[in-house]
């Protein structure tokens, strides 16, 4: 069972910066495409941000686009999300997520292409 441990959320004020993490157990981590997703109080999760499994593609929400960047170390098995310029409206769980097919050059935003989920993280940003 693969595992996915998110860290590094917190409370910070609009215009600040955060970077999550997110550490898989998979040793074959780096077969795999990797996502963040969030979800708001009250609102369905969605799409943030993946990275395809060699790091080539990467694909953004309009919302975080220019703001949010995804990057990955496939050696130590950890996917990242560095967030600046963060808005209130970024206030969420972030959750990351592991793609169910391997070697997928696509970086899907489709919750149902995820098979493996972390536990997420608590994002809040004050205005």
């Amino acid at each position: 069972q693969v595992q996915l441990v998110e860290s590094g959320g917190g409370l910070v004020q609009a215009g600040d910066s955060l970077r999550l993490s997110c550490a898989a157990s998979e040793r074959t981590f780096s077969k795999y495409t990797m996502s963040w997703f969030r979800q708001a109080p009250g609102k369905e999760r969605e799409f943030v941000g993946a990275i395809s499994w060699s790091a080539g593609n990467l694909r953004y929400a309009d919302s975080v686009k220019g703001r949010f960047t995804i990057s990955r170390d496939n050696g130590k098995n950890t996917v990242y999300l560095q967030m600046d310029s963060l808005k209130p409206e970024d206030t969420a769980v972030y959750y990351c997520a592991m793609q169910q097919v391997p070697y997928t050059n696509y970086p899907s935003p489709l919750r149902s292409e995820y098979k493996y989920w972390g536990q997420g993280t608590q994002v809040t940003v004050s205005s």
